[in-house]
């Protein structure tokens, strides 16, 4: 997994409640067990229209938030079904952090085992993000390490997050990659157990 550290990144607004991981990631998607090639389907029912042409009204599609890295969006993002490819579908895309005011609890996990980073922010600084957003300048900085959000402006909001996420979203740990950190007592208890119980070898 990638270390998150510090984003400047074009933002875009979405200014959507609950909007649910099948809106995100249509479920005809979800047939690869792969993260590459999944922004194709990223809010594909809002990116595209009946014929699957795109759709210039949707703000991912306008020119002035191609390649944004940030999305600032309603409440509840992510609520629906636990599909992990909600999360690849939008870092395939190029969005590495989510900004809501509040997010359903299993795709806010699954957010930080792929290393997308969810912010919470109060409802004004969320809306104050989305207003700067539209305007002309639409970069906004993340820095994890100092847990803060700079607006194009230069406003400054701080967020919460759990020490041991951040710790592990610093360093690019998923899950596998904090276990292998203790390959070396793994190894060595394995070592020990082959000496002690040298009949589960044999098999």
């Amino acid at each position: 997994m990638e270390a998150f550290t510090r984003l400047d990144a074009k933002a875009a607004p979405l200014p959507l409640a609950n909007i649910d991981t099948d809106q995100i990631i249509p479920k005809q998607f979800l047939k690869t067990v792969e993260r590459k090639g999944l922004a194709k389907g990223l809010f594909y029912e809002y990116r595209t229209d009946a014929e699957g042409r795109e759709n210039p009204d949707f703000v991912l599609n306008q020119p002035a938030y191609k390649g944004a890295g940030v999305l600032i969006t309603g409440d509840n993002f992510g609520c629906g079904s636990s599909r992990e490819h909600a999360p690849w579908a939008l870092m395939d895309f190029g969005i590495k952090c989510v900004i809501s005011t509040s997010f359903a609890d299993i795709f806010y996990n699954n957010c930080f085992q792929n290393g997308l980073l969810p912010v919470v922010l109060k409802a004004e600084q969320v809306q104050q993000l989305m207003d700067e957003a539209r305007g002309g300048n639409h970069v906004t900085s993340i820095d994890l390490e100092a847990q803060t959000v700079t607006s194009p402006s230069g406003a400054v909001f701080t967020f919460e997050i759990d020490p041991q996420r951040k710790q592990k979203m610093l360093q690019g740990l998923d899950a596998i990659g904090e276990t292998l950190q203790a390959a070396p007592s793994i190894d060595l208890y394995e070592q020990k157990r082959a000496l002690d119980r040298p009949w589960l070898e044999r098999a």
